[in-house]
């Protein structure tokens, strides 16, 4: 059983940026899942720290109105990844997942991470490369020319274990 996992797409991280062409993909996603009745997972990443754009019960920690209509299962969580000490592993076992597609915010940060820990827990991963999208850039790393998303997605890529595709090719193999 394939499940999506839709990670972060809150307003502390939407608003950092112009995410309309990622915010599309994710919805275009979303509803292909939930035409086909496969399981849509949102998760939220909530900070107990009053300063964080996604501090716990702030506007910024709740989902994107782009998206927010479609969540009826939300993961909450505290660190990049979305099953460190979140329910998600015995959502997905409950459903009888065995293949987790990856999109949502930050690329770097809990995309990636995610896409790790779901490979680690013996899940067939694929990563939406271009329906992530991500609030940093090449300065926040003070990396000129860095494309975030093309570095994540190429070391996924070459790791050999995680299926990194653009939208394009996931509508081609898999829709």
């Amino acid at each position: 059983m394939e499940a999506l996992l839709v990670i972060d797409v809150q307003n502390g991280i939407v608003d950092f940026g112009d995410f309309e062409e990622e915010l599309g993909l994710i919805q275009n996603i979303v509803k292909d899942f939930k035409g086909k009745g496969k399981p849509v997972i949102f998760v939220r990443h909530l900070d107990d720290v009053e300063e964080s754009p996604l501090y716990r019960g702030s506007a910024g920690s709740e989902l994107h109105p782009s998206v927010k209509g479609f969540a009826e299962v939300v993961v909450e969580k505290k660190t990049p990844s979305s099953f460190f000490k979140t329910e998600l592993a015995s959502l997905l076992e409950e459903l009888k997942v065995d293949h987790v597609f990856i999109t949502g915010f930050n690329t770097e940060f809990c995309c990636m991470f995610t896409a790790i820990s779901a490979f680690d827990r013996g899940y067939k991963v694929t990563f939406i490369e271009n329906a992530t999208g991500t609030a940093n850039t090449d300065e926040t790393y003070e990396m000129p020319g860095l494309d975030i998303r093309d570095f994540v997605g190429t070391v996924l890529h070459w790791s050999d274990v995680i299926e990194v595709l653009d939208y394009e090719e996931y509508v081609e193999k898999y829709k």
